[in-house]
Order: structure tokens, then C-alpha cells, then sequence
């Protein structure tokens, strides 16, 4: 496959451009993707033998929520402008991540109580519960609660791209923006509403829905944004309930390391609903 010309500086007879393009023939795979700085990123506080496993689980996750962002936002990015092939391509990629990280709870779940409590001192007051990119999916996807910034006062440019997600419009606030474009008439306290906090669920909206799931061929790409949305919150659910699983059947009870209810605050995220007339229109079909 041809190198691509990357700019001026890869012209034929420029010393600079045969340099670059020189170090670009020589970069093996292990340079490409800094492996060496990935695989020396693990370091583990304790002998336990599972306390690598727990690190290396965390810290894929954390990959797969990276990549997760940067589909999001390309997401958002193309309902905004009508451009909704794409979206369905990086929705789709969405929940394909959210099926690896519900696979990686699978591989901790290897590790019993016993196992945990080896190292589990280690950890001091770190937590999952501190993660940021897992507060920004959150954010990106419409639930929007501003306490939990706090969690995160401690790092300036972490709360300021946090703050600048949460006022920003959400997927679904972008989806019912779309919605009315298409004439399917939201009422305009929602167009209006404060995006900074999390969407209730609205008659009007529920009616666009509604209109949409009765005559799928004439709303065909509404439709099947529907259907990705759904697909979606379906494995987000499933992540979120495959979480407190595993930290019941590791902890039981027991306070979270970062000061956490534990399992009482996980269940109850899982009564959290991102895309409320979605599941309604199910009912009234």
C-alpha cells in the first residue's frame, strides 16, 4: 500500500521530508502503539497475584471509554447536522464497546473475596467511582448530574471539560432538536430547556416517537436512530448491572474504596432511564 503524502515536507530532494519519510518506514508495531509505555503502566502496590488482573482490567476499561468519548462525540457531532449514516456507524461501534466492557466484568469476576482482600488495602481511596471519561459518558448521554463533578474538584481541567459536556446538549437533547427539524412538532419548553441537567420525559416527545414506531417507512432513518438509541442504553444497562454484580459478589455490602455506598449506590443507578419515551412508546404500540 503507497505511503500517503502527509505534506509538503515528503517532496522528493527535501532532506527533511526523506527523514520523515525514512523514520516512517523504520517505526515497528511495538513503536506505533507506545506499547512499551503501555505494558510498563501497571504497578502493582502488593504482592497479591491478582492485583495485576485487577489493574489490567481497569485500565482496558478505561481504553474502551476513551474510544467510547470519541464515538460519542462524533455522534453528537452528526445529528446536530443531519447526517444520520454515519451516526448509526458510530452508535452501532458504541454498543460494541459496551459489549467488551461488559465482557472484561467476566474476567474480574474470576477473583474471589478472598483473593480481593489480599491487596484491597492497597487501593487507599482510589475508586472507580473516580473515573472521569466513565462521569463523561454519562454526561454525553444525558445524565447529567452536576454533584458528581465534585468527585473530580481535585484536577481544574478535568471539572472544566466536565462542566463544558454537561452544558452542552446530549445525544438525545440533539435526537429531539432532529425530531422537530423533521416536523414531528416538540413542544418548545423542551427545545428550550436547560440542557445542563438531565432530560424528563415529555408528552410531546413521546408522541414524536410514537408517530415514528407507527409508520417506520415513512420515517425510516428516525426509526432506525430509535432502534440504535435502544440498542445502546440496552448494553449500557447491561454494563451498569454487570458492575454491581461483580462488586457484590467480590465485597458483599462493604463500603466502596472511595467512600461509596458500595452496591446500595450502584442499584441505584440502575432504576436511571437515558432515553425515557423510547421505552414508553413500547408500551402504548
Amino acid at each position: 500500500m503507497p505511503e500517503k503524502d502527509i505534506g509538503p515536507e515528503n517532496i522528493v530532494g527535501s532532506s527533511n521530508g526523506a527523514a520523515a519519510m525514512s523514520q516512517r518506514r523504520e517505526m515497528s508495531y511495538s513503536d506505533y502503539l507506545q506499547l512499551d509505555r503501555i505494558l510498563q503502566a501497571q504497578h502493582p502496590l502488593s504482592t497479591a497475584h491478582d492485583e495485576m488482573l485487577f489493574i489490567v482490567q481497569h485500565q482496558t476499561s478505561e481504553l474502551w471509554m476513551k474510544l467510547a468519548i470519541h464515538e460519542l462525540n462524533a455522534t453528537c457531532r452528526l445529528i446536530a447536522a443531519d447526517d444520520l449514516q454515519p451516526a448509526f456507524k458510530t452508535l452501532s461501534r458504541v454498543s460494541r464497546i459496551l459489549e467488551q466492557l461488559n465482557s472484561a466484568w467476566d474476567v474480574l469476576r474470576t477473583m474471589t473475596p478472598s483473593e480481593y482482600t489480599e491487596f484491597r488495602g492497597s487501593l487507599g481511596q482510589s475508586s472507580g467511582f473516580q473515573s472521569w471519561q466513565y462521569r463523561m459518558i454519562e454526561f454525553l448521554v444525558g445524565n447529567k448530574n452536576a454533584a458528581m463533578i465534585a468527585v473530580h474538584q481535585h484536577d481544574k481541567a478535568i471539572v472544566e471539560r466536565l462542566e463544558a459536556v454537561r452544558r452542552a446538549p446530549g445525544i438525545y437533547d440533539l435526537t429531539i432538536q432532529l425530531l422537530d427539524r423533521r416536523g414531528l412538532g416538540i413542544d418548545k419548553a423542551v427545545l428550550e430547556r436547560d440542557v445542563s441537567v438531565s432530560h424528563v420525559a415529555s408528552d410531546s416527545v413521546l408522541s414524536a416517537w410514537l408517530t415514528v414506531y407507527r409508520d417506520p417507512a415513512r420515517y425510516w432513518e428516525l426509526y432506525e436512530l430509535a432502534e440504535k438509541l435502544v440498542d445502546f442504553e440496552d448494553y449500557f444497562r447491561r454494563w451498569r448491572f454487570n458492575h454491581v454484580t461483580t462488586v457484590e459478589r467480590v465485597i458483599g455490602f462493604k463500603r466502596g474504596t472511595g467512600g461509596t455506598s458500595g452496591v446500595s449506590y450502584l442499584r441505584k443507578m440502575l432504576d436511571v432511564v437515558l432515553f425515557p419515551e423510547l421505552w414508553q412508546a413500547r408500551t402504548q404500540l
